[in-house]
């Protein structure tokens, strides 16, 4: 009897915690390999609370405000895809440096997406110290926003180190490829940071949250419309974006614009993307089978976006002794010796959780 009690007890518990996992949203699928330094763990002695204030912080902001689950989203692929994710793009302009954020690409990005980072870093360090990177709060800042906007949730591997300075605007330009690009443009542009046509099609889903500005679209809609954008959804566009270089926005996503799911996948079936970027993936041939499996099979589109942003999240990371832990996100340490936490302290936590 005492046997039985025990079996029921565990699968009882079993039964809970998939419930709880299915909640949540808990992705179950595969993970890439992680990148030497990083660890799941990371933070597990220096700084345990730290995915719980991150998340506890976004799911009050978020409520508020829900365009900020796209922000921060959007900084962290901007981040990733330009020099590696080392928060490069949280760098404000310097007397002798420009910011990535004042590069064309990057200029629409929300400074209240910026603000809530430096708001979780202040709130990590009063917890714990300067221990938790400001890569590593974009990185759980863009996975709880997914979460949070009704998407899969995702474990993140941690350990990133602060980049010391900002991309230079030729690098900018040659990593974030325009609205405009082609299927072929993109691919070869994901190609040099190890990206392939399923990690395109699925990152590009995050574009079923946020907004798009006229001049990033008009092209397809001016001086006539794009064959491939379905005429009445060109109709409705132009009524918000009535000429060119109108100073308006409109949401990526028709169907669900502030909820993580499948719908803008749906919408490239229906010729109703904005971007060319967007809608090429649907006509080309290579991306094609992609789109249309994501669109009818929501699963599938969670799983695999999952594994892509995890391995987008450790494009080039620094780890170990390189790079900083950033007192403040916009602004590099004044002196790395003696500004910053001692890093063999975290390090050596980090490898004895490993082991």
């Amino acid at each position: 009897m005492a046997s039985c009690r025990v079996m029921l007890l565990a699968v009882a518990a079993l039964a809970i915690s998939v419930s709880t996992a299915a909640a949540a949203g808990t992705s179950s699928g595969r993970l890439p390999p992680l990148a030497k330094g990083l660890s799941f763990q990371f933070y597990k002695a220096t700084c345990p609370q730290a995915e719980s204030i991150v998340f506890n912080f976004l799911r009050d902001a978020i409520r508020k405000d829900v365009g900020l689950a796209a922000a921060l989203l959007r900084i962290h692929f901007h981040d990733c895809f330009v020099q590696g994710c080392d928060g490069s793009v949280l760098l404000d302009k310097t007397p002798t440096e420009a910011s990535e954020k004042t590069a064309p690409p990057n200029v629409t990005l929300r400074p209240t997406a910026f603000k809530a980072i430096n708001d979780l870093r202040a709130l990590l360090a009063k917890t714990c110290g300067a221990v938790v990177s400001c890569a590593d709060i974009a990185a759980l800042a863009a996975r709880d926003s997914v979460l949070l906007a009704g998407g899969p949730r995702y474990p993140v591997p941690l350990g990133r180190r602060d980049g010391l300075a900002p991309a230079n605007l030729t690098t900018i330009l040659g990593a974030l490829p325009a609205p405009t690009s082609n299927v072929t443009t993109l691919l070869r542009s994901l190609a040099k940071i190890n990206l392939d046509a399923t990690d395109l099609v699925a990152l590009s889903g995050a574009h079923t949250l946020g907004i798009a500005h006229c001049t990033s679209f008009q092209e397809r809609l001016f001086p006539q419309n794009d064959v491939t954008m379905n005429k009445f959804f060109a109709g409705q566009l132009k009524l918000t974006c009535p000429a060119l270089n109108t100073d308006n926005t409109t949401v990526n996503d028709i169907r669900t614009p502030n909820v993580f799911d499948n719908k803008y996948y749906v919408d490239l079936l229906n010729r109703q993307g904005l971007f060319t970027s967007d809608q090429d993936l649907h006509t080309d041939a290579r991306t094609k089978p992609t789109v249309t499996k994501f669109a009818v099979d929501q699963a599938a589109f969670f799983n695999q976006f999952v594994f892509s942003v995890v391995k987008m999240g450790q494009i080039n990371v620094l780890t170990g002794k390189q790079g900083q832990v950033r007192n403040d996100c916009s602004v590099p340490n004044a002196a790395r010796s003696g500004a910053e936490l001692p890093w063999s302290v975290v390090e050596a936590a980090a490898e004895s959780m490993a082991m």
